[in-house]
């Protein structure tokens, strides 16, 4: 019984490190919609001069279509432990540099 109980207080123990989410503020300055995709969470829609909350887990890819909203969707970012709680997100801005960073590589 006590290595029972012993074995889930560890299991527990490494279920709540894991899954460590990190609240964020997603703004979209542009005054274009913008489409992510967040497997397992949502597709939002960011209008033009919005704001949207979201908690997400550490590990968590973040998806968004370099040529607007056609099927091709590229990796804009992924969840990590070093980001700060409560952050704002530039968008729009992270969309920018991501796309240059996209051209560099394919060129």
């Amino acid at each position: 019984m006590i290595r029972f109980f012993s074995s889930f207080i560890i299991c527990f123990f490494l279920f709540h490190v894991n899954a460590q989410n990190i609240s964020m503020t997603f703004h979209n300055g542009s005054d274009k919609p913008i489409y992510l995709v967040i497997p397992g969470v949502m597709n939002p829609n960011l209008s033009p001069q919005s704001t949207s909350g979201v908690s997400l887990e550490v590990g968590q890819k973040v998806y968004f279509f370099p040529k607007g909203n056609s099927r091709k969707k590229e990796v804009l970012f992924t969840v990590d432990s070093n980001r700060k709680k409560d952050t704002i997100l530039e968008i729009d801005e992270l969309i920018k540099t991501r796309k240059k960073e996209l051209e560099m590589i394919n060129n």
